[in-house]
């Protein structure tokens, strides 16, 4: 039985998580178990209203709220062609690089931390950022200890940072063979305090303030990097308190 954000499912129960596929450490190239699950509850006429002022375009459809999981479909908010936003479902999981592939089927690499990485610098740019909504987010607890969920204290709209690639080829399935998806994933960074007792090396970029979301969608990177930090100390709630 999964979990779910604001109000939590199952009487107690902890969701778990699918096999790990995260960012990769900058230094070794070893995979850190990190957020891999969050949950998105907000409706759609909510993020409406948060961006109608920059022309919004719905593409999505129905969204059913719930938890969301690596190489799931998810809404994002990106810059549109004519120059709005768009709300849009991709697929959680930017192509990881080259020489972490160990088979012809890619994954998906969900947390970003190393934005120096030659890889990943091609997607930095306003066309290729993103927001993505999130009710809340899990950090594993420890084997057979579930997750631990956080959520903004104050219930206001927030977004991870995200970065988005569009008709990207790969083989995601082997059963499916080689699709064309859109694809995206989102920044990490120090933990603040609320989640380094769980997870010391990093927690994902949220942005919770209007200010944040424009800039993360328009600004040159050499602004917009200032974005990749933790939230202050104190931002966070936990949903369900280790026992």
């Amino acid at each position: 039985m999964a979990l779910r954000a604001e109000p939590l499912r199952g009487g107690g129960t902890i969701a778990r998580r699918p096999r790990d596929r995260d960012g990769l450490d900058a230094a070794a190239g070893a995979p850190e178990i990190m957020c891999n699950l969050y949950s998105q509850t907000r409706a759609q006429e909510a993020m409406r209203q948060l961006f109608q002022h920059r022309g919004w375009i719905d593409r999505t459809g129905n969204l059913e709220p719930g938890d969301i999981y690596p190489d799931q479909l998810a809404p994002i908010i990106r810059n549109a062609a004519d120059g709005g936003v768009e709300l849009v479902k991709a697929r959680w999981g930017m192509p990881t690089p080259p020489q972490h592939m160990k088979t012809q089927r890619d994954p998906g690499v969900t947390n970003i931390r190393n934005t120096a990485s030659p890889h990943w610098r091609r997607w930095l740019d306003p066309a290729h950022r993103c927001l993505v909504p999130l009710t809340a987010f899990a950090e594993p607890l420890g084997k057979g200890r579930g997750n631990q969920w956080f959520a903004p204290d104050d219930d206001c709209p927030a977004f991870f940072a995200g970065i988005e690639t569009r008709a990207w080829r790969s083989v995601r399935k082997v059963k499916d063979g080689e699709t064309t998806d859109d694809l995206f994933g989102f920044l990490t960074t120090s933990p603040n305090a609320e989640v380094a007792p769980i997870h010391p090396k990093a927690m994902p970029v949220i942005l919770t303030r209007p200010d944040e979301w424009e800039a993360w969608l328009i600004a040159p990177w050499t602004e917009a990097r200032a974005l990749q930090r933790p939230l202050p100390d104190g931002a966070l709630r936990l949903l369900d308190p280790p026992s």
